[in-house]
This record gives C-alpha cells, structure tokens and sequence, in this order.
C-alpha cells in the first residue's frame, strides 16, 4: 500500500471513523495525525462527531485527553442550514447522512487545504466535491 501524505498546513478533519481509529490507537491514524500536527495543520472535529463516534465502553479521562488536543467545530444554527443545503445540493436526504452532512460543513469552512480522514469516502465526495482531499481510512 501507498504511504499517504498531507499537506503542509491547512486542516485535518477527522470523521467517526477517523475519531474512533484515533481513539483506538490505531497505528495508521495515529501516524496521520501525528504527520498532520509536524506539517503545521490544525486537527478538528465536528462536535457532532463526538456522539456518533464513541463506543459504549469509553475511557472518559482518555476521551478528554484526546480531544483537548483537537479543535472541535460547534454546529449552530447557521450550520444546520448550511448542511442541510450540502444535503440538497448532493441529492441525499434522512437521518442517515445528518451527521455526515454537519463534518462536510464544517470541513468546507476550514483554513485550506483540507483533508479528512473517512470511512465513508463516496457520501463525502457527494457532500465536498473536490474542495476536500478523502483519506480513506
């Protein structure tokens, strides 16, 4: 496999998935962020990120120590309609893409370039088009 690489500066956003890997130390996500903080780029979250990402039996001091070292994006009411439009725009609609829709807002209003760490690269593409780089992960 291809070793992936980030750009200097700009922002990494991480989806669940990505969240959930870091929460789990997993080597490859662990390297990509540790990559993206030595290149100068801010590492974010959506906050809705938190609840889609965690599992039943989270450390909560572990949780806290990870995401004090994350910027995490509030979703206001500006932002729903925001990622309600992304939504339209992309042709998806439901409970399913909700979440998804508020990262893809809030990864579109980041200091560029973007990259984001996702499971789900095709609704993500559909949600950013090409303004966003997809790690899959």
């Amino acid at each position: 496999m291809a070793r992936r690489r980030l750009s200097h500066e700009g922002t990494l956003v991480l989806d669940s998935e990505g969240l959930s890997k870091l929460l789990a130390d997993d080597e490859s996500v662990v390297a990509l962020v540790a990559e993206a903080r030595s290149r100068g780029m801010e590492v974010v979250i959506c906050a809705l990120t938190i609840i889609e990402a965690l599992p039943a039996r989270t450390n909560t001091a572990r949780l806290s120590q990870l995401l004090s070292g994350l910027r995490v994006i509030p979703v206001g009411d500006e932002e729903a309609k925001a990622a309600s439009a992304l939504l339209i725009a992309a042709g998806l609609h439901g409970h399913q893409y909700a979440i998804d829709a508020a990262v893809a807002e809030a990864a579109l209003r980041q200091q560029r370039p973007v990259a984001m760490l996702t499971s789900d690269v095709d609704d993500m593409t559909k949600l950013c088009g090409g303004r966003v780089r997809l790690v899959a992960v």
